[in-house]
């Protein structure tokens, strides 16, 4: 055993578990392109200053989960804790804002508290943001996208689209004072988390897991009779959008969000399948951010994922395994092996899009179809001595579909696209 080991909270990503991250990142690739999103890539460290101004200073993001160090300037830097602050830096900065902008990005993100399960140190989220839309088809288009990146993975069926307006900064302001008030008077019934945001961040009482104080809050001020008349009416109209577009949701008034910079709409996708980690998606409007950050103002709505949450849900799909390769080659011996060597690149050539695993290290053939068989592909490729001595190949079906064959050389290529090909198309 070695004396060194990962950094507690931050996790190898294993290959038997990559193929679901790498099956994930393509739909998403697909699906933002197909809505006209573009990448952005952004450094994984911030001045300290940014997520403070634009996350809150009384956050618990701010106030207990940063990695913030002083580098040899002693500027204050932190790893970024999310990745919106950055993202609207990058359009401030290369005054991106004069025109609509649909970004999208993805990466690791850090923040220390207790690692469990859907919950790391260093964890992963997709953030998707558009700017320079005041209305609120932006958010419907949002919330319609995630839900395409669902049903491209199959989990749409895991998961509930829970949504909320929390109004302008001022109605919000006003709502605070009363719930702060309402709160105060019963204090002593508060849990000690609860009273501590009571001073820092009282909308966060709202979402509290703890079932005495939600009893306490079933008597408390409501958000929605503080919304201004802006925010109810954009609300409305989004709403009748996602009706329209056919889009299941369930209007959840204590839903805040845990971020200084929200206004008007948020949302979130929860399921019930991960237990405690219910939140795999969540997002809102923030228009006031890009001004805040020295821009012109610009409205602006986005939404980030959890991946290690979206992972845990396609875990525990059925048949998620994804194989190794679709063509595993087999040889008899190392003259088989030369032999075999630039058809196999010849025919990765020819079917650019098969994945084709060449067995290396010798063996018997016994023990290379085991391991051809645990690759998941679809054929064996067989070169023996006598397929060397005829310039052919033994094309073996692994999955129970049809007879062994075998081929000449320059034949396989088209007789493989075709199998292929109907495959695709059944």
């Amino acid at each position: 055993m070695t004396d060194y080991r990962s950094v507690r909270g931050m996790v190898d990503i294993l290959p038997e578990d990559s193929a679901l991250w790498q099956q994930l990142e393509g739909v998403a690739a697909a699906v933002l392109q197909q809505y006209g999103y573009q990448e952005i890539r952004l450094p994984i460290i911030e001045s300290t200053q940014l997520f403070s101004r634009s996350i809150g200073e009384v956050t618990d993001i701010v106030e207990k989960e940063m990695y913030t160090f002083a580098d040899r300037n002693d500027e204050s830097l932190s790893l970024r804790p999310e990745g919106t602050a950055g993202c609207v830096r990058a359009v401030v900065q290369h005054n991106l804002q004069q025109t609509v902008q649909k970004l999208w990005y993805q990466g690791p993100m850090f923040r220390y508290e207790r690692p469990q399960k859907g919950r790391q140190r260093q964890f992963h989220q997709l953030g998707v943001e558009g700017f320079g839309v005041a209305t609120p088809d932006l958010d419907a288009e949002l919330i319609l996208l995630s839900n395409a990146l669902w049903c491209g993975l199959g989990v749409q069926e895991l998961l509930t689209l829970e949504i909320n307006s929390i109004g302008s900064p001022q109605s919000r302001g006003l709502f605070k004072a009363a719930l702060v008030e309402f709160l105060s008077d019963h204090r002593e019934a508060l849990d000690d988390d609860s009273q501590r945001r009571l001073e820092t961040n009282p909308l966060r009482i709202l979402d509290s897991k703890n079932s005495e104080t939600q009893a306490l809050l079933v008597g408390a001020p409501t958000l929605a009779n503080f919304i201004d008349n802006e925010s109810r009416d954009d609300f409305a109209a989004l709403l009748a959008m996602l009706d329209a577009a056919g889009q299941p949701y369930v209007v959840n008034d204590r839903l805040v969000r845990g971020l200084d910079y929200y206004n008007k709409t948020v949302f979130e996708w929860t399921t019930d399948a991960l237990g405690a980690q219910g939140t795999v998606c969540g997002g809102g409007r923030y228009d006031g951010l890009v001004a805040q950050f020295g821009g012109r103002g610009t409205p602006a709505a986005g939404f980030a994922i959890g991946l290690e949450r979206l992972v845990l849900l396609l875990k525990g799909l059925e048949a998620h395994a994804t194989p190794q390769a679709d063509i595993y080659v087999v040889t008899a011996d190392k003259e088989a092996q030369l032999h075999a060597l630039p058809r196999i690149e010849a025919l990765r050539r020819a079917l650019p899009r098969q994945a084709i695993q060449a067995h290396l290290g010798g063996g018997s053939f016994k023990s290379q179809f085991k391991r051809a068989d645990r690759s998941g592909a679809r054929f064996a490729l067989v070169y023996g001595d006598s397929e060397v001595a005829s310039e052919s190949v033994t094309l073996k079906p692994l999955r129970s579909e049809g007879e062994q064959v075998t081929l000449p050389d320059n034949q396989l290529s088209a007789f493989l696209a075709e199998s292929f090909a109907e495959k695709i198309g059944e």
